[in-house]
């Protein structure tokens, strides 16, 4: 199987509805940063990908029809270039708006991790924070620096990715722009709302156990 669609917008720009969305359109797993719950043997891929080392992204995503959320979109442009008939769907988000949410979910968990934290949430940690200084910010506690980078990766986005292979959307699009990007047909349902603040908390709290 090919990747369809390639994420390039950073986490919490609706990543987790796209997800869902995706896996109706396509009949088929989208790759997602809760992906790893289920498959830690990959966090060494993506750990190496931060050093430098980029793994067989055919093999890593092999049964995946679309992939999106980090650690996916931090690695976009080697994604576009290994799948190159892939649509890359850059989810955007005002970057001040995009901050809070962040600084309230994925954040605190890189910043500050339980001393006890169960050996997937270590290997998680570690990958996450060298994936972030590797290809967004090294310090997640500084928010001009992090909004700074936001607009960088959307800036970068939109200079290099081939135009007819780039679709910008924001949550409140919903289904219409994707589905003429794919050429499917818009499903008879409300577009997802997923992970919202409350949901990321509560899925992370049962993840580790809690």
């Amino acid at each position: 199987m090919s990747l369809r669609v390639i994420g390039a917008g950073l986490g919490r720009t609706g990543t987790t509805s796209l997800k869902q969305a995706l896996e109706i359109l396509l009949s088929t797993p989208c790759y997602h940063m809760f992906e790893l719950f289920g498959h830690p043997e990959h966090i060494p891929a993506w750990h190496a990908a931060a050093r430098g080392e980029m793994p067989d992204w055919h093999a890593l995503l092999d049964g995946y029809a679309a992939a999106v959320d980090w650690p996916v979109c931090a690695y976009w442009p080697e994604l576009a270039a290994a799948f190159p008939d892939a649509l890359i769907l850059h989810s955007v988000r005002e970057p001040e708006a995009w901050w809070d949410s962040a600084d309230q979910t994925i954040f605190p968990n890189l910043r500050n991790p339980p001393p006890d934290d169960p050996p997937f949430f270590r290997g998680w940690h570690a990958m996450g924070l060298d994936m972030m200084k590797a290809r967004f910010h090294p310090d997640l506690g500084d928010r001009e620096g992090c909004i700074e980078a936001a607009r960088r990766h959307d800036a970068h986005v939109q200079a290099t990715a081939p135009p007819e292979r780039l679709l910008t959307w924001r949550a409140g699009d919903g289904w219409e722009p994707i589905c003429r990007a794919l050429d499917l047909p818009v499903p008879d349902q409300p577009f997802p709302h997923r992970n919202t603040r409350k949901e990321f908390r509560a899925r992370a709290a049962a993840a580790r156990g809690e």
